[in-house]
């Protein structure tokens, strides 16, 4: 059981803002409803691409279920601070990686940037969602799947797409791997 999650139940209060019943939530976002289900329990946290799904769905940007307060600009997060979310397991998901947000505190952004660690045994899973993506590898080696072409990525290698393309990543080599990430979802 992971530890309640605010994620989960702000995705459960904005569909009931919008009067959306959980089978309503999964036939607009193609999300299982044992999934939304499990997620507004806080029985799983959601991999990025559902909980992308989820945000549009619910005519929200992605930022709002994971932001957990107002800071004033410029939004520093310390190296230390990111190292101690790791060893803590925040944000690891059921796909084998755990993502980090940069931005947290700032309600008023129009990116959602990033630090996502993957684990040696992560899966492999595409999706897809409106917008663009920046990924810049920092450590170990990460493939990336875009439409039927995979390309492996070493770091300090970028790759910059378009997010409606089904899409993922994973690590490879059988060691971890790390990139930031930058999601652009217009709104």
């Amino acid at each position: 059981m992971v530890k309640e999650s605010s994620v989960g139940k702000r995705v459960r209060s904005y569909r009931e803002r919008l009067d959306m019943s959980i089978y309503d939530l999964a036939k607009k976002s193609g999300i299982a409803e044992d999934t939304i289900n499990a997620i507004e329990k806080g029985e799983v946290l959601p991999a990025l691409g559902v909980l992308t799904k989820l945000s549009r769905a619910l005519g929200q940007r992605l930022g709002t279920f994971m932001d957990d307060q107002f800071k004033p600009d410029p939004i520093v997060t310390r190296a230390a601070d990111l190292e101690a979310r790791k060893i803590q397991q925040e944000g690891k998901n059921e796909l084998g990686y755990a993502s980090h947000s940069l931005a947290i505190g700032k309600p008023d952004r129009h990116m959602d940037p990033f630090r996502i660690e993957f684990a040696a045994d992560g899966v492999d899973e595409v999706s897809s969602h409106e917008g663009e993506e920046l990924i810049i590898c920092i450590s170990g080696e990460v493939e990336l799947t875009y439409g039927a072409e995979k390309t492996t990525l070493k770091p300090g290698d970028t790759a910059y797409y378009n997010s409606v393309v089904k899409h993922g990543l994973r690590a490879l080599g059988g060691k971890p791997a790390s990139i930031y990430g930058v999601v652009f979802m217009p709104f």
